[in-house]
Protein backbone atom coordinates (compact mmCIF):
# COMPACT_ATOMS: atom_id res chain seq x y z
CA UNK A 1 0.00 0.00 0.00
CA UNK A 2 1.34 3.35 -1.10
CA UNK A 3 2.33 6.00 1.52
CA UNK A 4 1.63 9.36 -0.13
CA UNK A 5 3.42 11.36 2.10
CA UNK A 6 6.54 9.05 1.87
CA UNK A 7 6.19 9.37 -1.78
CA UNK A 8 6.23 13.25 -2.02
CA UNK A 9 8.94 13.49 0.64
CA UNK A 10 6.17 15.61 3.11
CA UNK A 11 4.99 15.73 6.61
CA UNK A 12 1.22 14.94 7.56
CA UNK A 13 1.12 18.48 8.08
CA UNK A 14 2.17 19.60 4.89
CA UNK A 15 0.15 22.79 3.75
CA UNK A 16 -0.81 22.82 -0.17
CA UNK A 17 2.21 24.92 -1.28
CA UNK A 18 3.95 22.12 -0.03
CA UNK A 19 2.35 19.60 -1.24
CA UNK A 20 2.29 21.47 -4.99
CA UNK A 21 6.07 22.08 -4.96
CA UNK A 22 7.35 19.18 -3.62
CA UNK A 23 5.04 17.23 -6.58
CA UNK A 24 6.51 20.37 -9.45
CA UNK A 25 10.08 18.67 -8.66
CA UNK A 26 9.24 15.28 -8.28
CA UNK A 27 7.05 15.28 -11.74
CA UNK A 28 9.32 16.79 -13.59
CA UNK A 29 12.41 14.46 -12.44
CA UNK A 30 10.39 11.47 -13.53
CA UNK A 31 8.55 12.78 -16.04
CA UNK A 32 8.47 9.72 -19.24
CA UNK A 33 9.72 12.69 -21.80
CA UNK A 34 12.55 13.23 -19.85
CA UNK A 35 13.57 9.62 -19.20
CA UNK A 36 13.17 8.11 -22.84
CA UNK A 37 10.18 5.45 -22.41
CA UNK A 38 11.76 4.36 -18.89
CA UNK A 39 9.00 2.03 -17.36
CA UNK A 40 10.32 2.77 -13.89
CA UNK A 41 9.85 6.33 -14.56
CA UNK A 42 6.89 6.11 -15.69
CA UNK A 43 5.47 3.82 -13.28
CA UNK A 44 7.04 6.14 -10.76
CA UNK A 45 5.56 9.58 -12.06
CA UNK A 46 2.35 8.06 -12.19
CA UNK A 47 2.58 7.27 -8.03
CA UNK A 48 3.36 11.03 -7.29
CA UNK A 49 1.18 12.20 -9.31
CA UNK A 50 -1.89 9.94 -7.49
CA UNK A 51 -0.26 11.23 -4.58
CA UNK A 52 -0.31 14.85 -5.85
CA UNK A 53 -4.19 14.39 -6.69
CA UNK A 54 -5.13 13.13 -3.26
CA UNK A 55 -2.96 15.40 -0.63
CA UNK A 56 -4.34 18.49 -2.42
CA UNK A 57 -7.83 18.23 -1.96
CA UNK A 58 -9.25 18.31 1.39
CA UNK A 59 -11.72 15.58 1.31
CA UNK A 60 -9.65 13.03 -0.47
CA UNK A 61 -6.82 14.08 2.20
CA UNK A 62 -8.83 13.54 4.87
CA UNK A 63 -10.50 10.43 4.00
CA UNK A 64 -6.85 9.13 3.06
CA UNK A 65 -5.82 10.40 6.79
CA UNK A 66 -8.61 8.57 7.86
CA UNK A 67 -8.79 5.46 6.01
CA UNK A 68 -5.67 4.63 4.12
CA UNK A 69 -5.73 4.56 0.25
CA UNK A 70 -8.24 1.65 0.47
CA UNK A 71 -10.56 4.94 1.86
CA UNK A 72 -9.54 6.61 -1.40
CA UNK A 73 -10.77 3.62 -4.03
CA UNK A 74 -14.19 3.19 -2.47
CA UNK A 75 -15.17 6.72 -1.64
CA UNK A 76 -18.52 7.46 -2.35
CA UNK A 77 -19.93 10.47 -1.57
CA UNK A 78 -23.42 12.19 -0.67
CA UNK A 79 -26.06 11.61 -3.10
CA UNK A 80 -24.44 8.30 -4.56
CA UNK A 81 -21.35 10.33 -5.81
CA UNK A 82 -18.72 7.78 -7.81
CA UNK A 83 -15.50 6.58 -6.29
CA UNK A 84 -12.57 9.16 -7.13
CA UNK A 85 -11.27 9.14 -10.78
CA UNK A 86 -7.28 9.81 -10.77
CA UNK A 87 -7.10 10.19 -14.96
CA UNK A 88 -4.17 10.42 -17.04
CA UNK A 89 -1.36 11.37 -14.55
CA UNK A 90 -0.03 13.61 -17.98
CA UNK A 91 -2.92 15.55 -18.47
CA UNK A 92 -3.31 16.20 -13.87
CA UNK A 93 0.63 17.41 -14.76
CA UNK A 94 0.00 19.66 -17.95
CA UNK A 95 -3.30 21.15 -16.17
CA UNK A 96 -1.34 22.16 -13.20
CA UNK A 97 1.78 24.06 -15.03
CA UNK A 98 -0.24 25.12 -17.84
CA UNK A 99 0.67 25.15 -21.80
CA UNK A 100 1.40 21.56 -21.40
CA UNK A 101 3.71 21.34 -18.81
CA UNK A 102 6.80 22.86 -20.22
CA UNK A 103 6.48 26.39 -20.04
CA UNK A 104 10.89 27.45 -20.27
CA UNK A 105 11.12 23.52 -20.87
CA UNK A 106 14.93 23.70 -21.68
CA UNK A 107 15.50 25.18 -18.15
CA UNK A 108 14.20 21.63 -16.98
CA UNK A 109 15.38 19.24 -19.91
CA UNK A 110 18.25 20.69 -21.82
CA UNK A 111 18.23 20.96 -25.57
CA UNK A 112 16.68 17.63 -26.55
CA UNK A 113 13.02 18.27 -24.21
CA UNK A 114 9.82 16.93 -25.52
CA UNK A 115 6.81 19.20 -26.00
CA UNK A 116 3.40 17.31 -25.69
CA UNK A 117 -0.23 18.20 -26.40
CA UNK A 118 -2.73 15.98 -26.17
CA UNK A 119 -6.04 15.07 -27.23
CA UNK A 120 -9.32 15.39 -25.10
CA UNK A 121 -10.43 12.61 -22.96
CA UNK A 122 -13.39 11.77 -24.39
CA UNK A 123 -15.60 12.60 -21.15
CA UNK A 124 -19.32 12.78 -21.11
CA UNK A 125 -21.42 16.12 -21.10
CA UNK A 126 -22.47 17.19 -17.76
CA UNK A 127 -25.62 17.30 -16.96
CA UNK A 128 -28.11 19.49 -14.75
CA UNK A 129 -31.47 18.56 -12.92
CA UNK A 130 -33.63 20.92 -10.98
CA UNK A 131 -35.40 19.82 -7.78
CA UNK A 132 -38.30 21.71 -5.26
CA UNK A 133 -37.88 21.39 -1.39
CA UNK A 134 -40.51 22.32 1.19
CA UNK A 135 -39.09 24.24 3.90
CA UNK A 136 -39.80 21.07 5.87
CA UNK A 137 -37.56 19.00 3.33
CA UNK A 138 -35.04 21.60 4.58
CA UNK A 139 -35.59 21.43 8.24
CA UNK A 140 -35.16 17.88 7.95
CA UNK A 141 -33.31 16.70 4.69
CA UNK A 142 -34.66 14.49 2.24
CA UNK A 143 -34.51 11.75 -0.37
CA UNK A 144 -35.40 12.47 -3.83
CA UNK A 145 -35.95 9.46 -6.79
CA UNK A 146 -35.25 11.76 -9.98
CA UNK A 147 -36.15 10.63 -13.41
CA UNK A 148 -33.58 11.96 -15.63
CA UNK A 149 -32.88 11.46 -19.16
CA UNK A 150 -29.16 10.21 -19.53
CA UNK A 151 -26.85 9.00 -22.25
CA UNK A 152 -26.03 5.94 -21.28
CA UNK A 153 -23.90 2.72 -23.15
CA UNK A 154 -25.75 1.26 -26.78
CA UNK A 155 -26.65 -2.17 -25.42
CA UNK A 156 -26.68 -3.47 -29.09
CA UNK A 157 -23.00 -2.53 -30.07
CA UNK A 158 -21.97 -2.71 -25.93
CA UNK A 159 -20.92 1.30 -26.67
CA UNK A 160 -18.76 0.47 -28.73
CA UNK A 161 -20.61 2.12 -32.18
CA UNK A 162 -19.69 -0.50 -34.27
CA UNK A 163 -22.58 -2.52 -35.89
CA UNK A 164 -23.29 -6.13 -33.62
CA UNK A 165 -21.05 -8.87 -35.00
CA UNK A 166 -18.00 -6.35 -36.30
CA UNK A 167 -15.27 -4.60 -34.52
CA UNK A 168 -13.41 -1.38 -34.64
CA UNK A 169 -10.24 -2.23 -36.38
CA UNK A 170 -6.67 -0.20 -35.25
CA UNK A 171 -6.21 2.73 -36.75
CA UNK A 172 -3.14 2.50 -39.77
CA UNK A 173 -1.60 5.85 -39.07
CA UNK A 174 -1.24 5.68 -35.36
CA UNK A 175 -1.31 2.22 -34.70
CA UNK A 176 -4.16 2.24 -31.86
CA UNK A 177 -1.94 4.95 -29.78
CA UNK A 178 -4.15 7.75 -30.85
CA UNK A 179 -1.16 9.85 -31.54
CA UNK A 180 1.06 11.06 -34.16
CA UNK A 181 4.55 12.51 -33.26
CA UNK A 182 5.94 15.70 -34.91
CA UNK A 183 9.64 16.28 -34.95
CA UNK A 184 11.11 19.52 -35.48
CA UNK A 185 14.77 20.59 -35.16
CA UNK A 186 14.92 23.78 -33.50
CA UNK A 187 18.45 26.13 -31.92
CA UNK A 188 17.19 24.31 -29.22
CA UNK A 189 17.79 20.91 -30.11
CA UNK A 190 15.30 18.44 -31.33
CA UNK A 191 11.90 18.98 -30.57
CA UNK A 192 9.04 16.10 -30.51
CA UNK A 193 5.20 17.62 -30.76
CA UNK A 194 2.58 15.03 -30.15
CA UNK A 195 -0.71 14.88 -31.75
CA UNK A 196 -4.00 13.94 -31.76
CA UNK A 197 -4.06 11.44 -34.99
CA UNK A 198 -6.00 13.18 -37.66
CA UNK A 199 -7.06 9.64 -39.38
CA UNK A 200 -8.78 8.56 -36.75
CA UNK A 201 -9.63 11.91 -34.35
CA UNK A 202 -7.47 10.53 -31.27
CA UNK A 203 -9.23 7.19 -31.11
CA UNK A 204 -6.64 4.98 -32.14
CA UNK A 205 -9.80 2.87 -33.31
CA UNK A 206 -11.35 3.05 -37.19
CA UNK A 207 -14.93 2.06 -37.35
CA UNK A 208 -16.04 0.71 -40.66
CA UNK A 209 -19.63 -0.25 -39.98
CA UNK A 210 -21.95 1.74 -37.42
CA UNK A 211 -24.14 0.52 -34.84
CA UNK A 212 -27.53 0.94 -36.35
CA UNK A 213 -29.16 2.12 -32.98
CA UNK A 214 -26.37 4.47 -31.87
CA UNK A 215 -25.12 5.45 -35.27
CA UNK A 216 -21.25 5.06 -34.18
CA UNK A 217 -21.86 6.90 -31.05
CA UNK A 218 -21.28 4.08 -28.32
CA UNK A 219 -24.32 5.55 -26.27
CA UNK A 220 -28.23 6.28 -26.41
CA UNK A 221 -30.59 8.60 -24.45
CA UNK A 222 -32.15 6.71 -21.50
CA UNK A 223 -34.73 7.90 -18.81
CA UNK A 224 -32.99 7.09 -15.69
CA UNK A 225 -33.64 7.16 -12.07
CA UNK A 226 -31.04 8.50 -10.14
CA UNK A 227 -31.83 8.73 -5.61
CA UNK A 228 -30.05 12.19 -4.68
CA UNK A 229 -29.35 12.92 -0.64
CA UNK A 230 -30.54 16.44 -0.05
CA UNK A 231 -29.04 17.44 3.69
CA UNK A 232 -30.83 19.49 6.18
CA UNK A 233 -30.65 23.68 6.16
CA UNK A 234 -29.25 24.58 1.84
CA UNK A 235 -31.01 27.17 0.17
CA UNK A 236 -31.45 27.70 -3.49
CA UNK A 237 -27.74 29.01 -3.67
CA UNK A 238 -26.68 25.53 -3.05
CA UNK A 239 -26.31 22.80 -5.41
CA UNK A 240 -25.10 19.25 -5.31
CA UNK A 241 -22.54 17.20 -7.86
CA UNK A 242 -23.05 13.47 -8.17
CA UNK A 243 -19.76 12.75 -9.77
CA UNK A 244 -19.94 10.37 -13.15
CA UNK A 245 -23.73 10.08 -12.93
CA UNK A 246 -23.98 12.49 -15.97
CA UNK A 247 -24.11 11.36 -19.89
CA UNK A 248 -21.25 8.49 -20.65
CA UNK A 249 -18.51 9.76 -23.09
CA UNK A 250 -18.62 8.87 -27.02
CA UNK A 251 -17.91 4.80 -27.57
CA UNK A 252 -17.02 4.30 -23.47
CA UNK A 253 -15.86 7.48 -22.70
CA UNK A 254 -16.04 8.25 -18.97
CA UNK A 255 -19.08 9.67 -17.53
CA UNK A 256 -19.82 13.60 -16.86
CA UNK A 257 -21.23 14.39 -13.98
CA UNK A 258 -24.54 14.84 -13.09
CA UNK A 259 -25.19 18.56 -10.55
CA UNK A 260 -28.96 18.40 -8.76
CA UNK A 261 -30.19 22.62 -8.53
CA UNK A 262 -31.85 22.97 -5.52
CA UNK A 263 -35.60 25.76 -5.76
CA UNK A 264 -36.79 26.24 -1.93
CA UNK A 265 -40.70 26.47 -2.78
CA UNK A 266 -41.99 29.49 -0.94
CA UNK A 267 -44.15 29.10 1.93
CA UNK A 268 -46.93 31.86 2.70
CA UNK A 269 -46.80 31.33 6.28
CA UNK A 270 -42.84 32.38 6.61
CA UNK A 271 -40.13 34.40 5.14
CA UNK A 272 -36.72 32.83 5.54
CA UNK A 273 -33.53 35.21 7.02
CA UNK A 274 -30.92 32.13 6.84
CA UNK A 275 -31.53 29.62 9.18
CA UNK A 276 -34.44 32.03 11.12
CA UNK A 277 -37.87 32.10 10.07
CA UNK A 278 -40.54 34.71 10.28
CA UNK A 279 -43.96 34.79 10.97
CA UNK A 280 -46.68 37.59 11.11
CA UNK A 281 -49.23 37.21 14.03
CA UNK A 282 -51.94 39.33 13.62
CA UNK A 283 -53.52 39.82 17.15
CA UNK A 284 -56.90 42.18 18.05
CA UNK A 285 -56.28 45.45 20.44
CA UNK A 286 -57.99 43.48 23.14
CA UNK A 287 -55.27 40.88 23.02
CA UNK A 288 -52.62 42.91 22.76
CA UNK A 289 -53.66 44.84 25.45
CA UNK A 290 -54.28 41.69 28.34
CA UNK A 291 -52.62 39.44 27.10
CA UNK A 292 -53.73 35.55 25.70
CA UNK A 293 -52.43 32.53 24.44
CA UNK A 294 -53.02 31.31 20.69
CA UNK A 295 -51.78 28.93 18.32
CA UNK A 296 -49.12 29.66 15.64
CA UNK A 297 -48.22 27.72 12.56
CA UNK A 298 -44.51 26.51 12.90
CA UNK A 299 -42.50 23.94 10.36
CA UNK A 300 -42.96 21.52 12.83
CA UNK A 301 -46.87 22.02 13.34
CA UNK A 302 -48.64 25.05 15.25
CA UNK A 303 -47.21 25.76 18.63
CA UNK A 304 -48.60 27.47 21.78
CA UNK A 305 -47.52 31.39 22.32
CA UNK A 306 -48.14 33.82 25.11
CA UNK A 307 -48.81 37.39 24.58
CA UNK A 308 -48.44 39.36 27.00
CA UNK A 309 -50.01 42.33 27.67
CA UNK A 310 -49.18 45.48 26.36
CA UNK A 311 -47.44 44.13 23.70
CA UNK A 312 -46.84 46.29 20.80
CA UNK A 313 -47.70 46.47 17.09
CA UNK A 314 -44.53 45.41 15.57
CA UNK A 315 -42.90 43.76 18.31
CA UNK A 316 -41.13 40.83 17.93
CA UNK A 317 -41.83 37.26 20.51
CA UNK A 318 -39.16 34.07 19.67
CA UNK A 319 -39.49 30.46 19.47
CA UNK A 320 -36.15 29.41 20.38
CA UNK A 321 -34.75 26.60 18.30
CA UNK A 322 -37.49 26.60 15.55
CA UNK A 323 -36.01 27.80 12.47
CA UNK A 324 -34.13 25.67 10.11
CA UNK A 325 -30.47 23.88 10.63
CA UNK A 326 -27.70 25.39 8.72
CA UNK A 327 -26.29 23.53 6.37
CA UNK A 328 -23.93 20.80 7.89
CA UNK A 329 -24.31 22.22 11.66
CA UNK A 330 -26.35 20.94 14.67
CA UNK A 331 -27.51 24.83 15.11
CA UNK A 332 -30.41 25.00 14.38
CA UNK A 333 -32.22 28.64 14.38
CA UNK A 334 -35.34 30.67 15.82
CA UNK A 335 -38.79 31.35 14.84
CA UNK A 336 -39.31 35.03 15.25
CA UNK A 337 -43.08 36.69 15.43
CA UNK A 338 -43.86 39.40 14.77
CA UNK A 339 -46.62 41.36 16.06
CA UNK A 340 -49.46 43.14 14.19
CA UNK A 341 -52.25 44.86 15.65
CA UNK A 342 -55.31 44.78 14.14
CA UNK A 343 -57.44 47.59 13.46
CA UNK A 344 -61.16 47.24 12.52
CA UNK A 345 -62.78 49.34 10.00
CA UNK A 346 -66.08 48.05 10.58
CA UNK A 347 -67.62 48.16 13.82
CA UNK A 348 -70.84 47.85 15.51
CA UNK A 349 -72.92 50.16 17.32
CA UNK A 350 -71.92 47.96 20.55
CA UNK A 351 -68.25 48.09 19.94
CA UNK A 352 -68.09 51.88 19.05
CA UNK A 353 -69.63 52.70 21.82
CA UNK A 354 -67.63 50.44 24.15
CA UNK A 355 -64.65 52.28 22.59
CA UNK A 356 -66.02 55.46 22.72
CA UNK A 357 -66.42 54.65 26.69
CA UNK A 358 -62.74 53.42 27.08
CA UNK A 359 -61.49 56.43 25.19
CA UNK A 360 -63.06 58.50 27.87
CA UNK A 361 -61.01 56.84 30.64
CA UNK A 362 -57.63 55.94 28.73
CA UNK A 363 -54.44 57.69 29.63
CA UNK A 364 -52.17 58.45 26.65
CA UNK A 365 -48.71 58.08 26.28
CA UNK A 366 -47.33 60.41 23.97
CA UNK A 367 -43.46 60.18 24.99
CA UNK A 368 -43.70 56.53 24.55
CA UNK A 369 -45.24 56.48 21.63
CA UNK A 370 -42.48 58.52 20.67
CA UNK A 371 -40.45 56.80 21.26
CA UNK A 372 -41.79 53.77 19.82
CA UNK A 373 -42.26 54.97 16.91
CA UNK A 374 -38.63 56.19 16.32
CA UNK A 375 -37.16 52.76 16.99
CA UNK A 376 -35.87 51.20 14.02
CA UNK A 377 -37.01 47.99 12.64
CA UNK A 378 -33.17 45.96 12.74
CA UNK A 379 -32.99 47.55 15.99
CA UNK A 380 -36.46 45.44 16.97
CA UNK A 381 -35.20 42.44 15.24
CA UNK A 382 -31.97 42.52 17.20
CA UNK A 383 -34.09 42.74 20.37
CA UNK A 384 -36.04 40.02 19.96
CA UNK A 385 -33.06 38.11 19.37
CA UNK A 386 -31.19 39.20 22.40
CA UNK A 387 -34.05 38.99 24.85
CA UNK A 388 -33.31 42.61 25.59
Amino acid sequence: MANYYKLLGLSRDADVEEIKKRYRKLALKYHPDRNKGSKEAEEQFKQVTEAYEVLRDPEKRSLYDRYGEQGIRGATGSGGMGGFDFGDPRMIFEQMFGDGGFSGFEDFFGASGARTQRASSGKGEGVRVQVSLTLLEVAHGTKKTLRVSILGECEPCDGSGARPGTSPTICPVCGGAGEQHYEQQTILGRVVSVQPCQNCRGEGRIISELCDLCRGEGRIRNQTEVEVEVPPGVTSENFLTLRGRGNIGPRGGPRGDLVVLLEIQDDPRFSRDGSDLFHELPITFSQAALGDEVQVPTIEGSARVTIPAGVQSGDYLKLKELGLPELNGHVRGDQIIKVIVWTPTDLTAQQEEALRNFHGVETPAPERIHRQSHRGFWSRVKEAFTGG
